[in-house]
Parts: structure tokens; sequence; C-alpha cells
């Protein structure tokens, strides 16, 4: 079967489409025989070697993967069956994605709802799965209208946040770095555009006026410390990502001075029922019409270039991978 490989070689890190065996499963395993993947910032960073994402090498990288089961060792799932895997170990030490045929626990697996094709679920893959969470959050705790801050919008997770809350009702204002792409971003439904570089300033004040409602956050750094002091009384604030900073450097004020909520969000470890609830909202009243505009379709041959656009923070919306 082709698959894109990574190779530890000495001290460099190679990576291309290689043909390899085919996996066998084993008890309690399924073989995917995949039909689309994505891709994501951790690919990128497990493509160069990043020893947060992955330690073991030769190794397939590709964090989430549709497809039908060709061959079950579980009783849950059958040959012919649509499934979808997101997250765990996939595309960090257990191969990924971004190959023929994927072999991964069955209790990895959930069954495509309908109402979603293989290329849609892909489509919004690890990233819209991640913006469906933040969004759940946001409804679960009562912020079910006003004003939402969503930071790295362009991105693949921050785009269809904006899309999937403007479709909700939402007034959404978006943060980006990318001047050029305010008119994508219009198009997605934002009814404001922040550029970064006027919000990314550190302010010592402790606390801002009331702007948002709720925040969704991709980005984490000084941009989610400068959010958090201008987030409404009782307002939730949602934390999914680091490509500006891992570091937050903020004070207590929102929190008890306003009752702001800081919730972050894992969409690798969750539970399948948390992310069976998110795809069922994918497939149905978060669904958006917008989704080509949000889709650079590619092969395994065009993941490597695709790759250095991701590293250099030049991506816009997402890369979907025809295997």
């Amino acid at each position: 079967m082709k698959a894109y490989v990574v190779e530890k070689i000495e001290d460099k890190f190679v990576s291309g489409v290689q043909d390899i065996e085919t996996p066998t499963i084993e008890e309690n395993e399924i073989l995917i025989k995949a039909t689309y993947s994505s891709l994501n910032y951790k690919d990128a960073l497990s493509s160069i070697g990043n020893k947060g994402v992955t330690r073991v090498f030769p190794h397939i990288t590709g964090v989430d993967v549709a497809g039908v089961v060709e061959n079950s060792n579980s009783k849950d799932f059958q040959k012919g069956d649509k499934v979808v895997v997101t997250g765990y170990d996939l595309g960090m030490n257990t191969n990924g994605g971004h190959t023929e045929f994927v072999k991964v626990p069955a209790s990895w697996a959930i069954k495509i709802p309908k109402g979603l094709t293989n290329k849609e679920i892909m489509t919004y893959g690890t990233a819209g799965l991640t913006a469906a969470l933040s969004i759940n959050e946001l409804l679960n705790n009562n912020i079910t209208q006003g004003e939402i801050l969503v930071t790295g919008a362009t991105g693949g997770v921050g785009s269809i946040a904006v899309a999937v809350l403007s479709k909700l009702g939402f007034n959404v204002t978006a943060i980006s770095g990318k001047e050029d792409k305010i008119d994508f971003l219009k198009a997605l439904g934002a009814k404001e555009i922040i550029l970064r570089k006027d919000f990314d300033i550190e302010n010592k004040r402790p606390l801002g006026s009331e702007k948002y409602d709720g925040v969704v956050d991709t980005v984490g750094g000084n941009i989610l410390a400068e959010a958090l002091k201008i987030v409404k009384y009782d307002g939730v604030v949602t934390c999914c990502g680091l490509t500006s900073s891992f570091e937050l450097n903020t004070n207590v004020f929102p929190f008890i001075l306003r009752g702001v909520r800081l919730i972050g969000i894992d969409s690798v470890e969750c539970s399948i029922k948390k992310k069976e609830a998110a795809w069922e909202k994918l497939a149905k009243e978060f669904k958006i019409d917008s989704l080509e505009k949000l889709t650079n379709e590619i092969n395994l041959e065009e993941i490597q270039e695709a790759y250095k656009t991701l590293l250099e923070g030049k991506a816009v919306g997402r890369y979907l991978v025809k295997i």
C-alpha cells in the first residue's frame, strides 16, 4: 500500500510517499480502507520529528481518517461500515491516516452519522470536531446568543468555528494575521475582523471594557490573555490551541470580578460519547454550506509542500487529503 512516511536518518527527518506492507489486524482491531484524511498542525509537527508529538519512527502521519471497514475482529463493526477515527494515539506514535489502509483499535472508531459523507466528515476532520466541542461548551454554559470572538480565524478550527457560529445566529468577530483574507472571513459569516497586530499588544491593565459574551480561542498566549480581559460578565472562553504560545500570563480579575469561565478543549482523549455528540451536531444543526470554501483538496504526494505552508503559518482553511 502507499503511505506518507516520516523516517529518521541520522539526525534528520525525511518524509515522502512509500510503498509498504498492508498491516494485519489482531483481536478487537479493525482495518479501514481509507478514503479521506486531512492535515492538522500536529501532523506537520510530527513530520519534522517534534518529540512532543511523535517518538516512534518510521511513522505514518495523519491524526484523523475516514473510510470503510475492510476487515474486522470486533463485534461492534462489520465489513462495509463507514467509520471515522480522530485523536487518541492515531498519527502520533500509532501509524496514522495518510495511507491506503489503517489499522486501529475498534474502540477508537465511530460510525459516520447520517447526513455526512466520508468527504464531508474529513473536511471537518479533527479541526471541525474541535470547533464543535468548543461551541458545545458555549451552548452548554448558556451562551446561546450575542457577541463571540474567534482567534486564529483563518486556521482549520477557527474558520469552521466562524462559519458554524454565524449559522447559529451569533455576531462573530474574527482575529487573523492575514490581512488579505478579510473577504474570506466575511464570506464565512464574520461581522467584524480584527488584525492580529492590532490585538496582540500587551496591555498592563488587568481588565478592559466588556465586549464579548464568549470566545473560541485557538492560539493561546497573549491573544488569549487579552481576550479574557474583555469578556462580559458570566462569559465563557474555550481554549484549544497554542500556535501563538503555550504560556498564559494573566490575572484573576476576569474570573473573580466577572465570573468568566475558561474551559479547555481536548479532542484527542475525550470520550467517544462526546465525539459522537459533536459529530451528530456537525451532521445536523452545525452543518455549514461553506465547506467547499474552506477546503484545499490534495493527494498524498502533495502533503510535503502543504506541511511547509502549515509550519510557516500561511495555511488558510482546511487541507483535505484524498487517498
